[in-house]
């Protein structure tokens, strides 16, 4: 296939629109199903990177939740916890501790699911029939895996009547080392990012601890190559294999940090007792649950625990989780690791990051106050990597 024509581009009234290799070479996908769109595609193929790098850097089946060009969730295979499990909505799946595929799904796409409403999701790997089967249930607007079993592919093609999107994409594919886009008329060309993230990035280690554990290793690897591929600025906090916060396309750092901090907060409180034991309603569908969730954990708790408003979505009525309570909580989360695209200018991120549990940071430095961000981070004990290489992406 040389040209794919698109229904339009990223508006409805931006037409024509299509895809193409500007070389005239043949594209390096198949569309199995359906017919991906303009923003689908560019979550498509910006996932899929993610993916190929996540599995190349950890020897381990990856996935990512993507949604509007940032991923929403990331993670490698790794079993997930019973407790996780339940907060992921996957308790039920049968098979998924076999799968390691199947388990970087649901735990990217766990991350942060409302964000993943409607996502675009890349497997490094042959998506098998257990991934197939979680991904059926969940609201998504399509697929990019190297394959697909006979199985899988039968379950996914069920989706939206019919209509899901299912690319397979040549693995083996290499693009070409400089890249060109237009804006406004006007052609940029730079070269590729191929800048390898690996274990050998994190050999600075700046701080006083210099105790960077394997585990927290892998993490950073995660979070640094998520960030590549996230709409800058950005920042990324992960933990047993995967993102849990991703905040992208900040202008400020710190709101970045904020972002992400409060999503991985979140990411922890879903499987408090607590949010575990709610109880809801006949007929509250998957994706209600995920708002209701939300709404609870915030400070309009009340709009589903008042009477007369939480016979609407429980069967029970909820004990309030209230803000002291869920502070506590989050007072022994420890062991997060936190990366950045750039370097922080000022110590407020690392005081952020110590809120949400954060014993390991990678970061590029450069900044004129790297050295009161190192005294913050040896404040609160953390192991802080400079890596030397900023990853911006848009």
């Amino acid at each position: 296939m040389k040209e794919f024509e698109l229904k339009y581009g990223c508006n409805p009234n931006q037409k024509p629109a299509k895809i193409f290799m500007e070389d005239g070479s043949d594209l390096p996908i198949e569309i199995l199903n359906g017919k991906p769109g303009y923003i689908n595609f560019l979550d498509a193929f910006n996932s899929w990177q993610l993916v190929k790098e996540l599995k190349a850097a950890t020897g381990l089946p990856a996935a990512t939740s993507f949604k509007h060009v940032s991923p929403a969730g990331a993670a490698v295979g790794v079993k997930l916890g019973d407790r996780l499990k339940k907060s992921c909505f996957v308790d039920d799946i049968e098979g998924l501790d076999d799968s390691p595929l199947a388990c970087a799904y649901a735990r990217a796409r766990g991350t942060d699911r409302m964000s993943s409403f409607g996502d675009f999701i890349a497997l490094s790997d042959e998506c098998d029939e257990v991934t197939a089967r979680i991904i059926a249930r969940e609201v998504s607007d399509g697929i990019i895996a190297p394959g697909y079993t006979s199985k899988a592919l039968e379950i996914l093609k069920g989706k939206r009547k019919g209509g899901y999107n299912i690319v397979k994409i040549d693995e083996n594919y290499v693009p070409q080392e400089r890249e060109r886009k237009q804006v406004f008329g006007i052609t940029f060309e730079q070269g590729r990012n191929n800048f390898r993230i690996d274990r050998d990035l994190l050999k600075n280690i700046v701080t006083k601890n210099k105790n960077l554990t394997d585990e927290a290793a892998r993490d950073m690897i995660i979070s640094l190559i998520t960030l590549k591929y996230t709409q800058s600025n950005s920042v990324c906090f992960a933990k047993d294999g995967q993102a849990i916060g991703v905040g992208a396309g900040q202008q400020s750092r710190i709101h970045c940090t904020r972002l992400a901090g409060t999503k991985a907060d979140l990411w922890h409180l879903r499987q408090s007792d607590k949010v575990l034991a709610l109880k809801f309603a006949d007929g509250v569908g998957r994706p209600e649950k995920n708002n209701i969730i939300d709404i609870y954990l915030s400070e309009d708790f009340e709009d589903v625990t008042a009477e007369g408003n939480w016979q609407k979505y429980f069967s029970e009525k909820p004990a309030v989780f209230i803000k002291e309570e869920q502070k506590a909580f989050l007072a022994k989360v420890d062991g997060v690791t936190l990366g950045s695209d750039a370097f922080f200018p000022f110590d407020d991120n690392i005081e952020r990051a110590k809120r949400s549990g954060v014993k390991y940071v990678a970061e590029p430095g450069g900044s004129v106050r790297d050295d009161v961000v190192i005294a913050a981070a040896d404040k609160y004990d953390m192991v802080m990597c400079f890596t030397g290489m900023r990853l911006f992406h848009h």
